[in-house]
């Protein structure tokens, strides 16, 4: 309890930095994610290669490498910065968007396989009829199989944002100050290793069962009859 009240005020931000982390990477892995599995289905066959590429190459390489890659390739190397320079939270806040932009664009591989196989369970006949009507391949894409599809894949996007909410551990390695970060000082300045692991694992879980749960739940409630 002396730790707790020790580190409660960092403790509360280190999460709270997680959890932006977390929901401002869903966000842009789900809308790069389904306009990847849009282009995997798409028939052009440039656009699948591409997409197909980008999924290969993003879901065998390692999540630290991305981040690595996102701080000393585009700010370093490349000078790509995504906050003001003028800004005296700059880097702060650079590093935390390059740690978003790495989250995001390696969970959309995820995501477009999710999504994916969730076009996958759609008759046929569904775009035949839309195609019959017609509308485009867009047009069909957005108003006849993607509401179908995402509604068999909520219970695979849940799994997929748990797994976010765990891999936001990585952002450290660029010094984004959340939850692993404040855990690494914590056991660099305490003897109470035990202690301090039972914190940040029971953290996790308060973070990771509710978004199962929902998911789950949305998925009972939004399952598509077959």
């Amino acid at each position: 309890m002396d730790i707790l009240s020790k580190y409660d005020s960092q403790l509360v931000d280190a999460f709270w930095m997680t959890i932006k982390l977390t929901v401002l990477s869903a966000i842009g892995a789900l809308v790069l994610g389904t306009i990847l599995a849009g282009m995997r289905v798409s028939p052009v066959p440039v656009a699948r290669w591409l997409a197909t590429t980008y999924v290969t190459i993003f879901r065998n390489t390692p999540l630290t490498l991305i981040i690595l890659f996102t701080s000393f390739g585009l700010y370093q190397a490349l000078g790509v910065a995504l906050a003001p320079k003028d800004s005296r939270n700059f880097i702060v806040d650079n590093n935390f968007r390059l740690a978003v932009l790495g989250l995001a664009c390696y969970t959309a591989a995820f995501v477009c396989e999710s999504i994916r196989s969730g076009i996958n369970t759609v008759n046929v006949g569904q775009a035949e009829a839309g195609r019959s009507l017609g509308l485009t391949f867009g047009q069909n894409l957005r108003l006849v199989v993607l509401p179908q599809a995402f509604r068999s894949t909520i219970a695979p996007l849940g799994s997929v944002a748990i797994a976010l909410t765990k891999n936001t551990t990585v952002a450290s390695v660029i010094g984004v100050a959340e939850a692993s970060l404040l855990m690494k000082s914590m056991i660099e300045n305490e003897a109470a290793i035990f202690v301090i692991g039972a914190i940040f694992a029971f953290g996790f879980v308060v973070l990771t069962l509710p978004t199962g749960l929902l998911f789950g739940y949305l998925s009972r409630r939004l399952e598509v009859s077959r």
